[in-house]
This record gives structure tokens, sequence and C-alpha cells, in this order.
């Protein structure tokens, strides 16, 4: 297929390495942006071609309509992707991102037969479990009580009222569409997936985590970090190892690697 150069609203390269044997395909939370892989991509870079999904409504997108159903961002951004399946290709998913990484894979296995490497799932219980949650039906103050409890967005940005307009309307778009996100309990991929979770997140139990190898008919593997919904924050370098000796598993070529993604 060749490199592909046309850019896309919904892709972000980082650190193109356009030598590299494997690509990761990156997906943020609900509220977040593609800068939120940055790091991972410098930390992998140039053994693995780091890409990050941005979605609509935020920051260089704001004006772009937000969506709020899960399976009209995974038609999206499976489309978006098509040209990346050059090489082979693994995805990660944090919170959101792990049901959008999770049902991406279900339509490029679907529509194209293009298995990925591995799943990477984190911070976010399985398909099948759901919960009653209703952040997007609250006022502008419940939603950023939640973003406090979660513990993800910068104290700074929450005090500043003129940034909390802006990103407010693609936060609340998000949890519209994850909230309302429903999942079959059979609903399975052909992709190992590898879960991560922190083991004090108020929005994922271990059991729920444990519940992702239902989902996969491949192999399945499952890490506990202390810590709560962005447990990624405090264990960057044990989630890169993880990461890198996985792919490097699926691509004997390819060196396990043990940069900081901090």
């Amino acid at each position: 297929m060749g490199e592909f150069q046309d850019p896309s609203r919904w892709i972000r390269r980082f650190h193109p390495a356009a030598d590299s044997g494997v690509r990761l395909v990156c997906l943020p939370h609900a509220g977040g942006s593609a800068p939120f892989y940055f790091p991972m991509s410098r930390a992998l870079s140039p053994e693995v071609d780091v890409v990050s999904v941005q979605y609509p409504g935020r920051q260089d997108r704001r004006m772009d309509p937000a969506i709020e159903d899960i399976g009209e961002y995974a038609d999206a951004i499976a489309a978006e992707i098509k040209p990346w399946l050059d090489r082979p290709v693994a995805l990660f998913g944090h919170s959101m991102g792990a049901v959008l990484a999770f049902e991406v894979t279900r339509r490029l296995e679907r529509d194209l037969g293009f298995v990925p490497l591995a799943v990477f799932a984190s911070g976010r219980r399985a398909p099948s479990r759901y919960r009653d949650e209703n952040v997007h039906r609250r006022d502008d103050d419940g939603v950023v009580e939640e973003m406090r409890l979660l513990s993800g967005t910068d104290a700074q940005i929450l005090g500043d009222e003129e940034i909390l307009r802006m990103v407010l309307p693609a936060i609340r778009s998000d949890y519209t569409a994850i909230e309302n996100y429903r999942a079959a309990p059979g609903l399975t991929v052909s992709a190992p997936i590898t879960v991560l979770t922190g083991d004090n997140d108020p929005r994922t139990s271990l059991e729920e985590a444990e519940a992702w190898r239902g989902h996969t008919t491949g192999a399945f593997d499952l890490h506990v970090f202390s810590g709560g919904h962005f447990f990624l924050a405090n264990h960057q370098d044990e989630i890169l190892k993880i990461v890198s000796e996985a792919l490097s598993t699926s691509l004997p070529g390819l060196p396990g690697g043990s940069a900081s993604i901090a």
C-alpha cells in the first residue's frame, strides 16, 4: 500500500516511523484528545509507528460536529485508519478508547478480514458489563465533578471558565456515547486482548476487567496496577514494557522497549 501521505483530520502522527515494522493506533478517553499519547509515541519511536486518533469537537477540531454514538464513532475511525493498514497494527485505548478499540477491531475483522496484532484495553470494564451511569445528563458542575473524581484533568483547566465552556460539549457528547453503549456478552474479536486496570478505579472493578476475557477468541492477559482510573500516570514504564513485549512477541524482529513514556 505504501506510505500514506494525505493527512486526515482524525489522525495525528507525532513521531513518524516510516521504516517501522508495526503500527500502534491509540484512542483517547472520553473528553480526551490525540496529544494524550504524545509521550507514548515519543518513547516507542522509531521501533513502533504510533498514530493517535483526534476525535471531533475538541482542539483543532472544535468546530467539527461531535459524535454521540459508539457505533458511529467506530465506523468513522475504522474508515479513517484503512490507509494505515499497510503493516501489522495493534490498537491501544483508554477508558472510552478501550471500547472504541474493541469496536474498531470488530469492524476491521468483519469488513476487511484484518486481524490486529493486539487490542490493549486500559481503564475500562468489559463491553458486556453495564452500569447505569448518567454523567451526560448532569449539569456542567456535575460533569466537572466527575472529571475531578477520575483525576483526569489538570486543575488549572478546571479553573478556567472559558476553556471549560469550550471542552464541556465534547466531554458531554463522549459521555453520551459511552454511557448509552451496549454490547452482547457473546460479542468477540479474534485479536488477542490485553487488559490494563487500576485496583482502585471507581468505574471498573477487577471482575469487570476480567470479563474482557469473554470478548476474544484469542489470547487474553490482565495486568492490575495500583491506582485509580488514570493509573497510567504512575506506571508509565511498566505499561510501555507490556506494549513493547506484546508487539515483539508478535513480531520477533521488534526489540522489547524499556524507554519511559514520561
